[in-house]
């Protein structure tokens, strides 16, 4: 299955580029696409209701500021939606937080730190994993590399420190 990253604007490339690289790094495939909840709102609705037949298992939404873009999506199919709450020069992104975060009953998205585009790509890994071993391997191995770097680190830091 596939993962769609939807973005409310172009500039909002540059924070959703780490899902695009952690979902490539995971053999994941992925299609990104350029849709606003408020000036494209039937073509949002259209995607959405039609993405499960167009084989994409999750499907991830980034918008800033008002951020309606994944709870519009979310209202329009069964498949899970990651927002991705962006940063704007207005509110540092608590505004896109709520608007991401506070949905009605009934229309869940599951919503990852403000500009936290490499954990949605991971949790949609997670979820497509659940029917993938192979892609469970992966991300198995991905959390031993991360601990591996985190001990590697500590290593460094204690033999800098018994140095001073």
């Amino acid at each position: 299955m596939r993962v769609a990253i939807v973005m409310g604007s172009d500039s909002d490339l540059p924070v959703v580029k780490p899902a695009m690289d952690m979902l490539d790094k995971l053999g994941i495939a992925w299609e990104a696409r350029v849709m606003s909840a408020h000036r494209t709102p039937k073509a949002v609705c259209e995607f959405a209701e039609t993405a499960r037949e167009k084989g994409f298992g999750v499907i991830i939404g980034a918008a800033g500021k008002a951020a309606h873009l994944a709870g519009v999506i979310a209202a329009h199919t069964t498949l899970p939606v990651i927002g991705i709450p962006v940063k704007s020069s207005t509110l540092d992104g608590l505004d896109a937080l709520l608007s991401t975060v506070q949905m009605p009953a009934g229309v869940p998205v599951a919503t990852v730190a403000i500009d936290g585009a490499q954990n949605a790509a991971l949790l949609a890994a997670q979820m497509l994993a659940l029917a993938d071993e192979n892609l469970a391997s992966r991300l198995e191995t991905l959390k031993k590399e991360m601990a591996q770097a985190v001990e590697e680190k500590d290593r460094i830091l204690q033999e800098t420190l018994k140095g001073e």
